[in-house]
């Protein structure tokens, strides 16, 4: 059985995030939609979904033009059936990723970032799975005292913390 491992970059929009998941069902593009515009007041995003049979369409979702484009775009280039991509801005993944947890179609998250990504595809003649992301880069070492009193005071600076 041949296997070829391919690295896919991911362009993340100035001021945006990226969430890449898996999911089942056509219907989650509906259902994040739904979740998204409801779970934060304001939040811009585009939502990309491959279906893995039937028409095997990429299907999508949004509210911001950018986005969307962007979104089809890197479902496309990642190529994985069942896989989504959703790029948001005015809004931060954690504000969203317990209710897209709850989603019944949502398998599975693998990334949820501002960083640079790099999704590592495999291909076979079948088709394509995500085998797993680089998120950002390594670490160039351990957080020193003040290290650990700068987060900690922007954590309570932006308002996670009281």
């Amino acid at each position: 059985m041949d296997v070829k491992f391919i690295k896919i970059p991911v362009k993340i929009p100035e001021g945006a995030n990226v969430i890449i998941g898996r999911s089942h069902f056509i219907k989650t593009v509906e259902d994040i939609y739904e979740v998204l515009v409801t779970s934060v007041p304001g939040i811009k995003f585009g939502l990309a979904f491959n279906e893995a049979s039937g028409k095997r369409l990429v299907r999508y979702e949004g509210n911001d033009e950018e986005l969307v484009k962007v979104a089809v775009e890197t479902a496309l280039n990642i190529g994985a059936g069942h896989t989504f991509v959703l790029f948001i801005r005015n809004a931060y993944p954690i504000n969203v990723l317990n209710q897209l947890k709850q989603v019944q179609e949502v398998v599975s998250l693998y990334v949820a970032t501002g960083n640079p990504v790099e999704v590592i595809v495999a291909e076979t003649s079948q088709g394509r799975t995500i085998i797993g992301v680089v998120d950002g880069y390594p670490p160039l070492g351990v957080e020193s005292e003040e290290d650990k009193r700068e987060r900690k005071e922007f954590l309570r600076k932006i308002g996670y913390k009281k």
